[in-house]
């Protein structure tokens, strides 16, 4: 290695210092003197980049770009979101170089931290299925598993939320235009996916039947790369997203569109399908252009593991043996019938043999409970733009229907349920059937919600196929949401118990004892406390509210939708408010409650809960009863960047979905793994988390699920509720009196008259049990010492709650393939 390359690849910090100068100098054309923070995050971040892509990682990186290898399986995880937050931090830890690059950044006059800032994360997902698939991504890398995620490169991500009279609204997320220093365009590798047209039939030279697909649109997908590094193993695995363009600038989509997205001649461009996250499903264009989204993902992706194959000098019938394909939720279910279309026209295949390479080819990921967020398509939509798909959907129901009356005779509605088309009204493509009959293994994502899927979900596919099922509880990195996001603390970790539980989280077991040290306790409150200030700080200037950083942070930071509860949340809010103004003198521990999250465009009732959180926090933060002994805030633009600053600070985690509604949840993991304590229902990941954690570091409320769906049978009444519980009503009353909207007392009648007269997720029932389990928030609080050693042992305990867990049992139960774990000493 010459001089340049050792400057250019080395670790020292001298060698890192001189390669960052460099590139300030050459590749930004500044001086440090007049350099901008712009030019020195991309100066840093094409530092990092070359000894991501140096001799150490090299081969790692160039799996993906010709071949694969023939000695070990690879894992390709389909996933239509991907929420990887900002990568040079990470990146720096994984390398095992920030503290090297913080210093030497410091002695040439520059702060890491303010570059770090600057970075603009890629917004490629709606929220915890994307953030789960990124840690998933990273565990991959970090156990030595061979593997690439496959996605959209969606030009504009999820939208940035601002918040305009305490409405939300989206504005363009442009996470593009600064330049994306991590990915790697290989034009080379580009794919051509076909839509509509029509088929034609034929018999082959030998006499057997085929099918020949006369497409009328082609559009090329061009894949962007982007390194996934271990940590500190010196491997890298790669995400790739896909970018839809025109093969040529008069090729069009043959359909109608609508506004916003098309051109003067109402058609939408290609380039249009990688344009936007999933764009708004209310109109027509917008559910076609999400089937067509899915459609150029699996096309794209499967076109590019074949010619993997090939490449490699491996035959199609192998592709089972060499690759493990995860079908991230029901997005990318069309995976099933696509590879089956390119093994049969393509490559020739028979039905019988094509079937049985896909089937072993293919696992699938239940992510939800709720039958409205099960993906199903108008069969028309097929007949236009998929019909040879169609047939091959068409031919998997017929075969599989057909075992299923051989093995069940006369049960026609059991053929009904478990039909993929669904025949009731309009008919529809069932996306979840597609993807289970055509997967080898089912999983949900926690124990409570494995149970109800082959209970309530899927119990006919239960019946069916019992050995395909299974449970993964979901899990999250240890490298970005405690030793990145949580300096501090993960430093402290460090000094009492080694580094090693960053690669081991089950070895943060270790810091149970130290629970009982006083002088650990000190050092861990006082971490809390300069971690709360930080958040403070960091929203004053957003929010325009002080924050007390004494005052106990409660905190419920997730996607908006009612199943979450936020409303249950405000309804306690509510009541202290009562309480302070119906007697001032009230003792009571000051609490700054924090909502967090964003609503999806078209879901108006999401919509009216924040504008109902931040009418609450407008009345409530104004009123001089408070006292300061309440305040309320909601913190905009919800996302990985900014829940970094939010886990670490947060006293209280909220997790009150109703029992039975949230699969697993991610982000009660998170908050716990950073010292706050749970309340909680017994839903999803909860259960699991309470059990290690120890009932007595977790604060339990709710009706359990089975007690839920027994009160639902029996005909749930919550105006009962209202009527028989004062405080309740006075809550509900003073919302719907327009307490909370003087100037439009009307404002919220329509989530009011929702709780009345349905309230689905039942916070009426929940009410009481939650209020008064937050009294007991409320007093152990106040006992200092008792609170800090609950928040040492949720972190103690919480190893089994990694996504490095997640991923082995992945292998073991569904891929059958063994990690290659290593780690070096740097």
């Amino acid at each position: 290695m010459d001089g340049y390359e050792l400057v250019r690849h080395g670790y020292t910090p001298e060698m890192l210092s001189q390669a960052f100068l460099e590139k300030l100098n050459l590749s930004r054309k500044v001086t440090p003197a007049a350099t901008s923070k712009n030019d020195l995050f991309f100066a840093l971040a094409h530092t990092v980049r070359d000894r991501i892509i140096g001799k150490e990682v090299l081969d790692a990186l160039t799996l993906h770009q010709s071949s694969v290898s023939t000695s070990e399986k690879v894992v390709c995880f389909f996933s239509a979101e991907y929420l990887p937050g900002p990568q040079m931090g990470k990146n720096l830890i994984n390398l095992g170089i920030r503290t090297d690059c913080e210093r030497e950044l410091q002695q040439i006059g520059f702060d890491l931290n303010e570059i770090l800032h600057v970075e603009k994360e890629p917004g490629l997902g709606n929220g915890g299925l994307g953030r789960l698939a990124s840690c998933y991504m990273d565990s991959l890398a970090t156990l030595g598993i061979k593997a690439i995620g496959y996605g959209l490169r969606y030009e504009f991500g999820i939208f940035d939320q601002q918040i305009v009279d305490g409405w939300q609204q989206e504005v363009t997320n442009t996470w593009l235009i600064p330049g994306n220093p991590w990915e790697i365009p290989r034009t080379h590798l580009a794919q051509n996916v076909q839509f509509g047209g029509h088929t034609e039939h034929y018999h082959d030279a030998q006499g057997d039947f085929r099918v020949r697909w006369h497409p009328s649109t082609v559009v090329r997908g061009i894949p962007h790369d982007t390194p996934i590094l271990g940590f500190r193993n010196g491997r890298c695995n790669t995400l790739r997203l896909w970018k839809a363009e025109s093969i040529n600038p008069h090729d069009y989509l043959a359909f109608n569109g609508g506004r916003p997205l098309v051109t003067d001649d109402e058609k939408i461009k290609p380039e249009t399908i990688t344009k936007v996250l999933y764009p708004n499903d209310e109109p027509e264009i917008g559910k076609k252009l999400r089937l067509i989204q899915e459609f150029f993902l699996v096309s794209c992706s499967l076109q590019d593991m074949l010619r993997a194959l090939v490449v490699a000098g491996d035959k199609p019938g192998l592709f089972a043996k060499r690759f493990a394909g995860q079908l991230n939720d029901t997005h990318p279910a069309l995976a099933v019938a696509e590879l089956m279309r390119l093994l049969l026209d393509e490559h020739g295949f028979s039905w019988e043999k094509a079937w049985q390479v896909t089937e072993r080819a293919f696992a699938f990921t239940n992510h939800t409970l709720l039958p409205e967020a099960l993906e199903k398509w108008p069969l028309r939509f097929f007949e236009e733009m998929l019909p040879r798909h169609l047939e091959i959907i068409y031919e998997i129901n017929h075969r599989f229907l057909q075992t299923v009356r051989a093995r069940f005779p006369n049960d026609e509605e059991l053929v009904g349920r478990l039909s993929i088309i669904d025949e009731t009204g309009e008919r529809y493509v069932r996306m979840v059937h597609l993807a289970v009959i055509g997967s080898h293994a089912i999983n949900g994502v926690a124990v409570l919600h494995s149970k109800l899927l082959t209970r309530e979900v899927l119990p006919d596919f239960y019946r069916i196929f019992p050995r395909k099922f299974h449970n993964v509880t979901n899990g999250v990195t240890p490298r970005r949401f405690l030793a990145l996001c949580n300096p501090r603390l993960a430093c402290l970790v460090c000094e009492a118990i080694g580094a090693g539980w960053m690669a081991d989280l089950e070895k943060i077991r270790d810091l149970e004892p130290f629970a009982d040290d006083r002088q650990f306790q000190r050092d861990w409150q006082l971490i809390k406390r300069e971690n709360k200030r930080d958040l403070a700080r960091h929203l004053a200037p957003l929010t325009g509210c002080r924050i007390d950083p004494e005052s106990l942070f409660d905190v419920q930071a997730k996607r908006i939708h009612e199943y979450k509860r936020p409303h249950l949340n405000l309804l306690h809010i509510i009541t202290l408010y009562a309480r302070l103004k119906n007697n001032p003198g009230t003792d009571m521990v000051p609490r700054t409650f924090m909502f967090g999250g964003k609503a999806a465009p078209g879901y108006r009732m999401a919509k009216l809960l924040i504008k109902l959180i931040n009418s609450v926090a407008d009345r409530i933060n104004s009123d001089s009863d408070m006292m300061d002994r309440l305040k309320v805030v909601f913190i905009p633009n919800f996302n990985v960047k900014t829940a970094q600053l939010i886990y670490p600070a947060a006293d209280l985690s909220e997790q009150i979905s109703l029992a039975g509604k949230e699969a697993s949840g991610t982000g009660n993991m998170k908050f716990a793994m950073n010292g706050a304590l749970t309340i909680g229902t017994l839903d999803g990941a909860n259960i699991e988390i309470r059990k290690d954690v120890g009932k007595d570091n977790f604060f339990l409320f709710g009706l359990t699920a089975q007690k839920a769906q027994r009160l639902q049978w029996q005909g749930y009444m919550p105006r009962h509720y209202y009527e028989s519980i004062p405080e309740l009503r006075e809550v509900v009353d003073l919302i719907a009196s327009g307490h909370f909207s003087p100037n439009d007392p009307n404002l919220f009648s329509p989530l009011v008259d929702h709780l009345l007269y349905y309230d689905t997720f039942m916070l009426f029932a929940d009410y009481s049990s939650y209020v008064q389990t937050q009294e007991l928030v409320g007093k152990a609080f106040l006992d200092n010492e008792t609170w800090v050693r609950k928040s040492i042992l949720n972190v103690a305990r919480i190893g089994r709650f990694s996504s490095d867990r997640s991923i082995r049992e992945y292998c073991s139960k569904i891929w059958k393939i063994k990690p290659r774990q290593s780690h070096l000493d740097r």
